[in-house]
């Protein structure tokens, strides 16, 4: 049954696992990171935000027929 004994360990391996646990412990701002966490926090989001109360309002797809435009406020068509 796949022998329970001894393995070795790696020195790389345990000094890897040292620093992932403890990074938060070592964690400083640099302008590199504070340019990520702003992207991944404040500006992403608020790019979502953005586009998706951009088009909230745009579109109405409720009860709409084949040939009905989806536009909330339907283009208007000039006869010739």
């Amino acid at each position: 049954m796949a022998g329970h004994g001894y393995t070795k360990l790696d020195p790389a391996i345990e000094r890897w696992n040292q620093m992932r646990e403890t990074v938060y412990q070592r964690f400083r701002f640099t302008p590199r990171s504070t340019m990520q966490v702003l992207v991944g926090l404040v500006f992403f989001p608020g790019a979502i935000y953005w586009l998706s109360t951009n088009q909230d309002q745009k579109w109405s797809w409720s009860g709409k027929l084949k040939d009905q435009s989806l536009a909330r406020v339907a283009p208007s068509t000039e006869a010739e």
